[in-house]
């Protein structure tokens, strides 16, 4: 087990941690977050530091990464195991060590975390993020997402211009989501976009509350 180093994580993760201690209960026991997309690890690690009632399952597509993530959770006692998930299907198809696979009543999530993952994937993960957070999270649950994202159909600043038409250049499928596409197909799950808070470096924190009316 190796730690990989993540400077771009290690410069977001005080800002994404203020934004968390705002919309994150600290009280109420035996909660649970499932972050999709986890990277190296370090962010999981880092936050469940904070949130000692919330127990943290990372989840990651590239199972390379699980020695990683296994080296940042090691002395962090409310992080789960990593698991294999792949968000573009449904949750109804995966396989993976935690049974999370379904929406019954106790499998169910109070909180899910999705960081820097929307733009650097194809569209069918986006729908497959707000689908399935739809199915995991309870009623009145919060999806947290982060990263640039252009807003109404604009993107700013100029940098964030260059770096979508680079991220295109290496995959057609990828790009900056817009926020107003991103909230009708939330919408269309029954999950709406509660805010939207600016960050370093051009980035948004997106704050999505699953209705608490939908099943």
């Amino acid at each position: 087990m190796r730690r990989i180093t993540n400077p771009a994580g290690e410069r977001n993760k005080d800002p994404i941690l203020d934004v968390l201690r705002r919309v994150l209960s600290k009280t109420e026991p035996n909660l649970r977050l499932l972050e999709i997309s986890s990277g190296v690890g370090l962010h999981a690690a880092y936050f469940a530091k904070e949130f000692p009632n919330i127990t943290f399952q990372p989840s990651e597509y590239d199972t390379t990464l699980f020695g990683s993530i296994d080296a940042y959770r090691q002395d962090v006692k409310n992080v789960e195991p990593p698991i294999f998930i792949d968000i573009s299907k449904p949750c109804t198809d995966w396989q993976n060590e935690a049974n999370i696979n379904h929406a019954s009543g106790a499998n169910r999530f109070d909180y899910m975390l999705n960081i820097n993952m929307l733009h650097i994937s194809p569209i069918a993960c986006a729908h497959g993020l707000f689908d399935n957070a739809s199915q995991l999270l309870k009623r009145g649950g919060l999806l947290i997402t982060y990263g640039p994202y252009a807003v109404d159909g604009t993107l700013t600043p100029e940098s964030n211009v260059r770096f979508n038409e680079s991220l295109q250049q290496r995959n057609p499928e990828w790009g900056i989501r817009d926020t107003k596409e991103l909230s009708k197909l939330a919408q269309s799950k029954g999950i709406t976009l509660q805010e939207m808070i600016e960050l370093p470096a051009n980035n948004k924190c997106l704050i999505w509350k699953k209705d608490a009316n939908h099943a």
